[in-house]
């Protein structure tokens, strides 16, 4: 099977090089496309711009220094990866893309390395390579791919849910998905609640789980959409309506009951396993120099804290 999935790969990868978006990053390139990286890494972690074909090496290096262990270069890279330019219409290169040479979770090919640079964006070339991506993995039976954010690269996070992308986890950070099994997805406010929302070919846009407040804590209610749904959509719904809620800075914490036992959910699933999670990526964020200024603000519960989960061994998938 491994060695099934694994040529499923290698044609998928065959199919992104061909592709009239996409440019394979030749030999020679890997200083370039190193340098387009930290440009990413710089944007993200430490909200400053900048123009990555014209940084010197000691303007790298102390980017560099300044992000410290995320900033460190992997020489080598090109071993379990490949590397790809994203082209305008006239052929430049206005950003990068790469797909890992082994797939990720469910048999998924997975992406990292996206990124345009600001002059272009708007204009759909993330989205048309995300789908490139996507279009290769199912022509050759693979669920589609999967990306990782961390939770303070609030315009990427942002990004993937509309591009519909669903929240699969939140282990190191947080992991997206675009799957066949999954449909887009939406949320609306009616009533100061938040209702996610799913396509159907038949009704349109249908409502399966709706957040309100009461109080201080999160109400969570499923509706009968939502417990008839298929199982894909049924495992993945909660984690991305946490998100979104997180990001509306509504309550992720049911109670102290629920908030007792957040450590359970603390790679995925229920709102406030992802409550655990964006604490602990605050306080490593800190800790690290950063400025931290996300939307969500956890309740107060002095007297609550969740108690720390165990030390499991790491499956490797994340």
């Amino acid at each position: 099977m491994r060695r099934s999935w694994g040529a499923a790969v290698e044609r998928a990868q065959d199919r992104l090089a061909a592709g009239p978006r996409l440019r394979a990053a030749g030999p020679g390139e890997e200083r370039r496309f190193a340098l387009w990286d930290l440009a990413s890494l710089v944007e993200g972690e430490l909200g400053e711009q900048v123009e990555p074909d014209g940084l010197a090496p000691q303007a790298e290096r102390g980017w560099r220094e300044r992000l410290g262990e995320s900033g460190r270069e992997w020489p080598g890279g090109e071993l379990y990866r490949r590397r790809y330019w994203i082209q305008d219409d006239a052929g430049a290169v206005v950003g990068t893309v790469a797909v890992d040479n082994w797939t990720k979770g469910p048999s998924q090919l997975a992406v990292s390395s996206l990124y345009v640079t600001p002059a272009v964006r708007g204009h759909g070339l993330a989205a048309a390579a995300l789908d490139e991506v996507y279009a290769a993995a199912t022509a050759e039976g693979l669920p589609g791919f999967r990306l990782e954010a961390h939770w303070s690269w609030q315009s990427a996070v942002r990004y993937y849910l509309r591009r519909g992308l669903w929240v699969v986890g939140w282990k190191r950070s947080l992991s997206f998905a675009r799957m066949p099994q999954l449909p887009l997805h939406r949320v609306r406010e009616e009533d100061g609640r938040l209702f996610l929302l799913v396509a159907d070919r038949l009704r349109g846009w249908v409502p399966i789980l709706a957040a309100g407040q009461e109080g201080r804590w999160l109400r969570l209610d499923e509706t009968a959409d939502y417990r008839g749904c298929d199982g894909w959509v049924h495992e993945y719904a909660r984690s991305t309506l946490a998100l979104y809620l997180a990001l509306a800075g509504r309550p992720l914490v049911r109670g102290p009951q629920w908030w007792a036992e957040a450590w359970r959910w603390s790679d995925a699933g229920e709102p406030e396993g992802l409550a655990y999670r964006i604490e602990e990526f605050e306080r490593a964020a800190r800790t690290a120099g950063r400025r931290m200024a996300g939307p969500y603000r956890p309740v107060p519960l002095p007297d609550l804290a969740p108690p720390p989960s165990p030390q499991l061994a790491d499956s490797g998938d994340g």
